[in-house]
């Protein structure tokens, strides 16, 4: 952190920050032996254009807990200060450029989905899920993105499900390093929604089978009812000689 010589916190301009962007990602990228840099890059004016995406953005947002914190990372997202997020199983590490030189380190903790509402979004999924791709592209029934959304029992992470850590001075509950990579979190899912599935622990090919396994069957229901109706059409036609 910059100061003036009174002690006071000296303001650093976007371009200086930029500046020590630029300065950290060469460096990152020059490092012998380190795992590959994932920056985050926003294109156009939207972090998010996806249904997964946003509905990552807009559950952050709809919570008293973030609302005053949560939208001061927009700006450092869009400027590129994200220089590295990589999600895993429940876990997000990532490096924010910051005022000092040294990129902050960022730890994110999502809590995995309880076993029961996990069962019970699988469940409630029967059948309305057509495919994969469909599911991915965000491509399904209102009631099912209600469903996905639902505060408490859909899947996307409430506040207490959420952790994390910053290695900067700051004791704010959400400093302004995590607030970015909350966002960042989003602009993942956004190009890659199974992210979200990896990050609550739940496997999306279970969704998947199950939902299509019920499609199967009601399509097969339906199909039989069919067949059942063409032979009674023909029997009709032997009786009356039509």
């Amino acid at each position: 952190m910059s100061y003036y010589s009174s002690g006071y916190k000296k303001h650093v301009t976007v371009g200086e920050l930029k500046l020590k962007r630029d300065k950290s990602l060469l460096k990152l990228t020059k490092k012998k032996n380190s795992p590959e840099i994932q920056p985050v890059i926003i294109e156009g004016s939207k972090i998010a254009k996806s249904w997964w995406g946003k509905s990552w953005n807009d559950n952050l947002e709809r919570y008293s807990d973030y609302e005053n914190r949560i939208g001061r990372g927009k700006s450092y997202l869009k400027n590129g200060m994200v220089l590295d997020l990589k999600i895993k199983e429940c876990e997000v590490e990532a490096l924010v450029q910051g005022t000092r030189v040294k990129p902050y380190e960022v730890k994110v903790h999502i809590e995995p989905l309880k076993k029961k509402t996990w069962q019970s979004i699988v469940k409630d999924c029967q059948g309305k899920i057509e495919s994969l791709e469909e599911l991915i592209e965000g491509k399904f029934p209102k009631e099912l993105s209600q469903l996905l959304t639902a505060k408490g029992t859909g899947l996307f992470p409430s506040p207490d499900e959420i952790g994390f850590t910053c290695s900067c001075p700051d004791w704010a509950s959400m400093c302004k390093h995590v607030a970015p990579v909350l966002y960042g979190i989003g602009a993942r899912i956004d190009n890659s929604p199974e992210l979200l599935f990896i990050l609550r622990d739940a496997k999306i090919d279970e969704l998947i089978s199950e939902a299509v396994e019920e499609k199967s069957k009601e399509l097969l229901k339906k199909s039989r009812k069919k067949t059942s109706r063409a032979i009674a059409d023909e029997d009709i036609s032997d009786i009356f000689n039509i």
